[in-house]
């Protein structure tokens, strides 16, 4: 199947009831980005630029959706939606500064062409990966929903990210939910090199609507009025209908995925038959044909546009390289909050390790009516563990939310629901089912701030840990994954005080949050907990014992382990929790080895790789005056989690602990 032009050559427009006005305001709208686009092609071949996606040939589509909008409706474009951007006024000459990397751009200088956002023009830019947008419009379509705000949302994909899962998952949490959401698909019948019929199965993105239990349009994306009023309906009737929509704008990509890929495998017919549909020339045409349009206009239009895109330049091109800042890049990475702990007052009662985790989840809910629980099965059911059981009740199914089974998607909503001002919390059933929203963590919540300054105030519990013979898929430690991202914040309480007050410390945090809850700790310990609303100071650890022989640095069930040990063994330890694990507390690993001068790091975690390996690897480094022995560390079986329970034994590290905490104090 060849993706070919329509039949008809000539594009046919329909001005219904618009005023001429409205006409030429569509036609200066649509010409900016052309105009952009010939700039820059001419500075990409002076070396000027680096690198150019280009749009032509699909400025309707852009020009259309964001003129039928309300300028304070957010839109989430891609890399071929520069129409959005110069159609919400963003000032050129910053626009500019943010493709060639200057300070005075969007994301100062951190990041590429069309990959940021702005709050003030309501626009959500994307990532490279293209899929994960549509969960991000999700979260802002529900925000929208439960506020009551007859808003919509809209969001591009391309149709080769429609092969992703994200674009599923997204069209499928906004169907169910009933969210106020247009899913506009740019077909233009290739990704990168690939042809529609390598990446789907069905002629049009119609057929998709129906199977997600949504409405399906399909417009001629190269006119700009068809576009525009189809958009504009839909909106209206979004508005006060709340649901989400599918949009297919038949297009076509006249350059390369980017300049230097060129059009070579494209069949040059093609290229001469959609050039006659060309979207600036035919509006351009029409206009002129209903005499709206004479030469006098067009000149004094293009020339104004000339002008602005020229003066835009010259104070882009004018101003200096970025000049680094260190202190600035470290510092842009997290979001501004500066933690004011909050110490407990009133009585303390005997909870265990789960319920401390709901009372803070239920009193965090109390004091943060704009905070939404979303998570698997979190609902009437109470979670697997039990922990949010009678939230849906006291606080209404629109904050605690069951949602499908599909973590990016939600994942993503979490960071919709954040761009509107609100909290999200989202549950891990496990965390093991981390890995199916790995790109929306790493990639997106953690890197946001730092890229274009947006907080993410998302939490994302993750129930974790062995000891329960539930094999390798339930069982996992997987923290030293995100350990490794700048911008997360992680923490692993082991007791029930902790619990409870790193909990609510996290959802205070703007910041992005990974809270790792051991299993086997719910049922199995308890501890005194105050009654009343706390936090814990997050990136401080905390003495659990202390000693004098020997240092044993350690989080979660490691120090219940640890302290196990030293007393069978009758050694005297100090047993370092480090609670936080990013940022972790450099100071307090400093003084316990000084103490000690012996030190071991244990963890749960399979060894290679893990967080005992960088922080011994900082210990060397800074206190290795202090050392009187090597410094040591063990963890489980570089192996998978072994579902057997003899064999679960021999992969956790608890006997191999001993006998290397033995040497250790030997040594």
């Amino acid at each position: 199947m060849e993706f070919s032009a329509p039949n008809a050559q000539i594009l046919t427009f329909d001005r219904k009831n618009h005023s001429d006005e409205a006409l030429l305001k569509l036609y200066e709208s649509l010409i900016v980005p052309r105009r952009i686009e010939e700039k820059m092609l001419i500075l990409l071949r002076q070396g000027r630029i680096s690198k150019w996606f280009s749009g032509w040939g699909q400025e309707a589509i852009s020009i259309g959706a964001v003129n039928a909008l309300n300028s304070d409706e957010f839109i989430l474009p891609m890399h071929r939606n520069l129409g959005i951007f110069t159609g919400r006024n963003l000032p050129l000459e910053r626009l500019f500064a943010q493709f060639q990397g200057k300070k005075s751009g969007f994301t100062k200088g951190r990041d590429r062409s069309f990959h940021f956002g702005s709050i003030e023009h309501h626009i959500l830019g994307m990532i490279s990966h293209l899929g994960p947008q549509l969960a991000i419009a999700d979260g802002i379509g529900l925000a929208h929903k439960l506020s009551k705000e007859k808003k919509v949302t809209l969001v591009f994909s391309g149709d080769g990210a429609s092969s992703e899962g994200d674009f599923h998952e997204g069209l499928n949490v906004a169907a169910v939910w009933k969210l106020p959401v247009i899913f506009v698909v740019e077909h233009n019948g290739y990704g990168l090199s690939t042809p529609s019929e390598e990446q789907f199965a069905f002629k049009y993105f119609t057929e998709k609507g129906p199977g997600y239990g949504m409405e399906a349009v399909r417009v001629q994306g190269n006119n700009v009025l068809d576009v525009y009023d189809t958009i504009l309906r839909l909106a209206e009737d979004i508005r006060e209908n709340p649901r989400p929509v599918l949009v297919e704008a038949i297009t076509f990509r006249m350059r390369g995925h980017e300049e230097a890929s060129g059009t070579k495998y494209v069949p040059k017919h093609l290229m001469e038959e959609w050039a006659q549909l060309d979207p600036v020339d035919n509006y351009e045409a029409y206009l002129e044909s209903i005499g709206v349009l004479d030469a006098a206009t067009k000149e004094k239009l293009n020339q104004k546009v000339k002008k602005a895109i020229n003066d835009g330049l010259e104070i882009a091109f004018a101003e200096e390289p970025i000049t680094p800042n260190l202190e600035e890049e470290l510092a842009d990475v997290y979001a501004p909050f500066s933690q004011e702990v909050i110490a407990p007052k009133g009585p303390s009662t005997e909870k265990r390790f789960i319920d401390a985790i709901s009372d803070g989840l239920r009193q965090s809910m109390e004091k943060y009516p704009n905070l939404i629980l979303m998570g698997q099965d979190i609902g009437e059911y109470g979670g697997v563990f039990k922990i949010t059981d009678g939230f849906k009740v006291k606080f209404g199914g629109d904050r605690v939310r069951n949602t499908p089974l599909c973590e990016s998607a939600i994942i993503g909503a979490g960071l919709g629901l954040s761009i509107k001002g609100y909290k999200a919390m989202v549950e891990m059933q496990f965390a093991d089912f981390v890995s199916v929203g790995f790109n929306q963590i790493v990639n997106n919540l953690a890197k946001i701030h730092y890229r274009w300054g947006q907080q993410a105030d998302v939490v994302i519990r993750m129930p974790t840990g062995a000891g329960t013979a539930a094999g390798p898929f339930h069982s996992q430690s997987n923290e030293a994954w995100f350990f490794h991202t700048p911008g997360l914040k992680i923490v692993y309480p082991s007791n029930p005080h902790d619990a409870k007050g790193l909990l609510n410390a996290a959802l205070e945090d703007p910041n992005p949050y990974l809270y790792f809850e051991h299993k086997l700790l719910y049922r199995s310990i308890s501890g005194s907990v105050p009654e009343n609303y706390y936090t814990v100071e997050v990136g401080k650890a905390a003495l659990a014992q202390e000693g004098n022989q020997v240092s044993i640095i350690t989080y979660g069930m490691g120090v219940h382990w640890a302290i196990k040990a030293v007393e069978e063994m009758g050694i005297s330890a100090d047993i370092l929790d480090l609670r936080t694990l990013l940022p972790w507390d450099q100071e307090a690993v400093a003084a316990t080895v000084k103490k000690t001068g012996k030190v071991i790091f244990l963890q749960e975690d399979t060894l290679t790789g893990g967080i005992g390996a960088e922080i011994c690897a900082w210990i060397s480094e800074h206190c290795f005056k202090d050392l009187d022995a090597p410094v040591m560390r063990e963890g489980s079986l570089d192996t998978p989690v072994p579902f057997a329970p003899n064999l679960e034994k021999q992969f956790l590290p608890t006997e191999r602990f001993k006998g290397k905490l033995r040497e250790l104090v030997e040594f």
